[in-house]
């Protein structure tokens, strides 16, 4: 075989970082990055993006050096993509923030409020099943993070956190204020429509389930190649037949039912903002199915089936 050449730029400034000769053809750019690192000790595997162009996309772990359009002499762009944090941790941060601090309402502290004795806990039945509800949402996600999920990347920048933080820790700061707040009043219609509710609630947090279960399951050997998924002969993942992303179908299916249960403005406003960033994430990967995959499913839509 003949051997490579690859000459590793600076995105921004073009300047050449290094030069690494005989490199084998049919080396990774997993590989790559090990022998940058190796040049660059302070610039670890995570924190890089390789690019073929300054304003391309990342190159993938996977992707093999002789497969890419270049010659033998091949140019490749760095970009530091900052300090990185793993998923799992991130994920255990984002969601064991909301777990606690929903109890501090909850439990009606007395700097919260500022209540005697005899407002120490809500007369209103829904207000605990709230709690109950939200609790278990989050419990769930942080099972999920530890023995479900499968992330295709290892790390994200570790400045978002901070971003995320506040969106999550913050809306479930919002909610609880007003759902364990004294003035707070029942759903219009009692307990039919809290009935209602917890059933939706409890279905689309079983098929929310379903749907990570069956994506992990793609990936059950370790590989980080994205597959096309499928429905199982569990009912709750025939919504692949329908939409890309069930996950994010019944995630919102969730919060809308929190809202009929709650019957509680914020909520309603923050089931919103989920649907808004799930169907742009929705759409994204919606996309990249249909780029990577010529025979993907035609009729299938991004976040709600027929329509979206």
């Amino acid at each position: 075989f003949v051997s490579h050449q690859v000459e590793i730029l600076d995105w921004e400034t073009k300047k050449q970082l290094c030069f690494l000769d005989k490199v084998e053809p049919n080396a990774t750019i997993r590989e790559i990055r090990l022998m940058f690192h190796k040049l660059y000790p302070r610039w670890y595997p995570a924190r890089q993006s390789i690019k073929l162009n300054p304003k391309g996309k990342s190159l993938r772990d996977e992707e093999i050096l002789q497969h890419l359009p270049v010659g033998t002499t091949a140019t490749l762009y760095f970009k530091d993509l900052g300090p990185q944090i793993g998923w799992t941790t991130v994920f255990l941060i984002e969601y064991t923030g909301p777990l606690f601090i929903y109890f501090l309402f909850y439990f009606r502290m007395t700097f919260v409020y500022g209540l005697d004795e005899r407002f120490t806990s809500s007369p209103h039945p829904v207000v605990n099943l709230a709690c109950i509800c939200h609790s278990f949402h989050y419990i769930k996600r942080l099972i999920e993070t530890v023995f479900v999920h499968r992330f295709s990347r290892g790390t994200m920048p570790l400045r978002k956190i901070v971003k995320n933080c506040l969106y999550y820790w913050g809306f479930a700061a919002w909610l609880a204020y007003y759902i364990n707040h004294p003035l707070y009043t029942p759903p219009s219609y009692g307990k039919k429509q809290i009935n209602f509710a917890v059933i939706m609630f409890l279905l689309c947090e079983a098929g929310n389930f379903s749907i990570h279960v069956a994506l992990s399951d793609l990936r059950r050997n370790g590989s980080k190649t994205r597959k096309i998924p499928y429905p199982t002969k569990n009912p709750f993942t025939w919504l692949f037949f329908f939409v890309s992303c069930p996950n994010y179908t019944y995630e919102v299916g969730t919060w809308i039912s929190f809202t009929i249960m709650t019957q509680c403005v914020p909520v309603g406003l923050f089931t919103l903002l989920c649907f808004i960033q799930m169907t742009i994430w929705a759409k994204d990967k919606h996309c990249t199915y249909l780029r990577e995959f010529k025979d993907y499913p035609s009729h299938r839509m991004p976040i709600i089936p027929f329509l979206l």
